[in-house]
């Protein structure tokens, strides 16, 4: 049926529902279809839009709604690489990323100009030209490795910054080539370029982390958050124009600007990546792959010729930066494929690069034809070269990246075998819900796909009619913003007499881990700051407990001040929280700020620097002078105190008075207190200082994470 309306309309499709249809088709079967062919479904992809383009079967033009969408789906490529940089990691290896920039950049330089002049034979200006197009390459490879999860890998944060580089570099070579082949290039074309560069760098970066943060702190509506995040994107496209380069520059750099505040486990960050990875991004490599004209291999010898050459200096040259990248780094041979992969797909910079030159007439010919910039040869052995590399590239990261995966996989398979995080977040207020599933988000460590439980408690005491339906409400509520994370929420029912009992026999039968508490909501100035019923939870078990308070959405938060009482080292709960604020930082990208005894930040300094965490330590040790922090806490800060039961080894008699400073001084700022696992909770035993065997400082946090079930065993 579908064939024969086909077949009716006419080829190509000019009606718009048949056009979207045949292309969700290909969307859909094509990546299964070549799967079987293990031929990656980015490939697929392209192949697919060949074979059905003005070149192919001509069932569809690449018309101004391809290319429309194609371009979307292009600018959404770089936006989510640079969303999902680790800034950490990219500040830690900025020099790494800029040697790969310059070896990405400057050999295939080199080999293009030397190529081209002696073997294409073409002009200094051309082959200058060319040898940029070399130079510069697409992550079109980029939604394989995000599909695996190894984004995050040193290789890929290295290629990532590279590309920034080598890919402005090119793109000023062609603004420069093309000035000069039109006799425009002067002392004010190169003042313009440099305020107008300079200028949109400022407003992207400086700006954009502005505005963004005062949109999300206010509008917490996702549709509206997404078009807003769609509508910085395309901005930082249109400002990259204006100042004279590629707009893909500006979607990277808007990346950047908004890695901060889209942690990696937000509902918002995976709207993102389904809606990139279901339409837009397949939008563009269709239309790739319609670019692509087979009969340039049968035209004649100089295109051929032209396309062989082109591919095999491109494809020499990525390869020779990559090898040169890992012997210099000493990566893997996986991390090199995952290099060579994402920086040698030649496509976005390089067709731009083509069509500028192709369309720039240079002079006339004897016999009145136009002489281009770029003759019609170069630009059908451009598009071969596309093609073939698209599909090397697409080939070495996609195994890279399987093998790296599979890698990560055994070993978070065995820690997970040895320590299983259980996460339980007990709800009662609807209007908490949503900011307590996404700080257990981002505490939770990366392969915590199951782990979270949610729990409500129906108080048989004061049972009234319709209870368990109101129970059961927010349990589904916390369970959709759990799944809009792409994560799965364990509900929890519970009837108990009493809150606290419920929530400790909870705890014992699951093994949970981590609690999460809301802060009480004080009805009265006699009670408890933290509330009698968490007091009575924290007497009860020793899990790693928070309670928080929110005052605004956690992603939009700067900095996390860490406040650690002296001895905390000396808890046996130490490298559990410890952990946990790692993953805050990893998460989210927020910086950490320690305010700790200096013994207590060598500790922490060490265990954190065997991960890319960006920190800051400030020796604090006189409690009796806590509010010298609020002094330098500023508006988008977040405060976590950890505090300690009483007589515990980490205990301070002015833990006591935290609850009114927090009351009078820290009101508009967020927080989190923080109660570590300790020894001898139940039977409110003291541990004794002088023995060793309790009180040895603990300094590998892996180790001693590896053994968490023993302690729960021994304790």
């Amino acid at each position: 049926m579908i064939l024969l309306t086909i077949f009716e309309a006419g080829l190509p499709l000019t009606n718009p529902v048949l056009k979207f249809l045949v292309i969700l088709v290909i969307i859909l079967f094509a990546p299964i279809l070549l799967n079987k062919l293990k031929i990656p479904h980015i490939l697929g992809l392209i192949i697919a839009g060949a074979i059905i383009g003005p070149n192919g079967f001509n069932i569809l033009l690449r018309d101004s709604s391809i290319i429309l969408s194609g371009t979307a789906g292009l600018l959404y490529i770089m936006f989510l690489a640079g969303l999902d940089v680790n800034i950490a990691e990219f500040k830690k290896n900025s020099s790494k990323s800029l040697l790969f920039g310059i070896y990405t950049f400057s050999i295939p330089m080199l080999f293009g100009i030397l190529s081209s002049f002696y073997i294409l034979n073409l002009s200094i200006l051309s082959s200058i030209l060319v040898a940029s197009m070399y130079a510069s390459h697409t992550l079109i490879a980029y939604p394989i490795l995000s599909k695996l999860g190894v984004t995050k890998n040193r290789a890929v944060n290295i290629t990532v910054g590279g590309t920034l580089i080598t890919d402005t570099l090119a793109l000023l070579v062609l603004a420069v080539i093309v000035g000069m082949a039109t006799g425009e290039v002067n002392s004010a074309f190169w003042a313009k370029l440099t305020l107008s560069i300079l200028g949109f760098g400022l407003i992207v970066i400086l700006l954009f982390p502005l505005i963004a943060r005062w949109f999300l702190k206010r509008y917490d509506d996702n549709v509206s958050q997404y078009i807003f995040v769609l509508m910085m994107v395309f901005l930082g496209a249109v400002l990259a124009e204006a100042a004279g380069i590629e707009a893909i520059i500006g979607a990277f750099l808007s990346g950047l600007a908004l890695n901060r505040l889209i942690p990696s486990t937000s509902p918002l960050m995976n709207r993102i990546e389904f809606v990139g990875n279901a339409v837009f991004i397949p939008f563009f490599l269709i239309g790739v792959g319609m670019l692509v004209d087979y009969r340039a291999f049968f035209t004649d010898f100089e295109t051929i010729k032209v396309a062989a050459v082109m591919t095999l200096i491109a494809t020499s040259a990525k390869y020779m930066a990559a090898w040169l990248t890992q012997k210099t780094f000493k990566f893997s041979r996986d991390e090199r494929k995952l290099i060579f992969g994402l920086s040698n797909a030649q496509a976005a910079a390089t067709l731009a690069a083509v069509l500028v030159g192709y369309n720039v007439i240079i002079g006339e010919s004897i016999s009145g034809e136009p002489i281009r910039l770029l003759s019609e040869s170069i630009l059908n052995g451009t598009i071969v070269m596309i093609l073939v590399t698209c599909t090397i590239a697409t080939f070495s990261a996609q195994k890279g990246a399987k093998n790296i995966f599979l890698k990560e996989s055994f070993i978070a398979e065995k820690s997970d075998a040895q320590n299983t995080e259980k996460i339980l977040i007990p709800i009662s207020n609807p209007d908490t819900i949503e900011e307590l599933i996404n700080l257990s988000t981002i505490i939770k460590s990366k392969n915590n796909k199951k782990g979270l439980y949610a729990l409500n408690i129906v108080n048989n005491d004061s049972f009234e009619a319709g209870n368990d339906i109101m129970a059961k409400k927010m349990l589904e509520r916390a369970e959709i913003a759990a799944s809009s994370t792409d994560i799965q929420l364990n509900k929890l029912l519970r009837y108990d007499m009493s809150i606290a009992n419920g929530i400790t026999g909870i705890i014992k039968e699951h093994n949970i881990t981590d609690l999460i508490l809301g802060l009480h909501i004080k009805k009265g100035t006699s009670e408890s700051f933290i509330g009698k019923l968490t007091e009575g939870i924290l007497s009860k078990c020793n899990t790693t407990t928070f309670v928080y308070k929110s005052v605004q959405p956690i992603s939009t938060i700067k900095r996390h001040i860490i406040v650690v009482p002296a001895n905390a080292e000396y808890v046996i709960g130490f490298p559990f929280w410890l952990s946990r604020i790692k993953n805050i930082n990893q998460n989210t990208g927020s910086k950490l700020v320690f305010y700790a005894t200096e013994s207590t930040i060598n500790i922490i300094r060490n265990t954190l620097s065997k991960h890319s965490i960006e920190a800051d330590f400030k020796q604090f040790d006189d409690w009796d002078d806590f509010l010298i922090i609020s002094r330098n806490l500023k508006m988008d800060d977040n405060l976590i105190i950890i505090l300690s039961r009483a007589n515990k080894p980490s205990y301070h008699e002015n833990m006591t008075k935290i609850p009114g400073y927090l009351d009078k001084y820290f009101q508009s700022n967020s927080f989190i207190l923080l109660y570590p696992m300790q020894i001898g909770v139940k039977d409110n035993e003291t541990i004794d200082l002088n023995n060793p065997s309790l009180t040895e400082p603990i300094e590998k946090l892996d180790a001693i994470g590896k053994n968490i079930a023993k302690i729960f065993k021994r304790k």
